[in-house]
């Protein structure tokens, strides 16, 4: 009876690991996320004339899947 109950307490060990994991690694692509908006943005603001044609490109963009 041990060993079972000793092979449970590892199993839900392993699961509770797991979904810390998966939790950490969620975390982690959202601060990548981030960062790498924050890095385009600070790149689009030395070029404001940019930020003008990207609604553009957004509108072509979406045309193109919608054909």
């Amino acid at each position: 009876m041990s060993q079972r109950r000793e092979a449970y307490v590892n199993l839900d060990a392993r699961a509770r690991r797991k979904q810390q994991d998966e939790r950490r690694m969620h975390f982690r692509r959202a601060i990548e996320s981030y960062d790498e908006q924050r890095q385009l943005h600070a790149q689009l603001m030395e070029f404001p004339d940019l930020l003008m044609i990207s609604p553009l490109l957004e509108r072509q963009a979406e045309h193109r899947q919608n054909v």
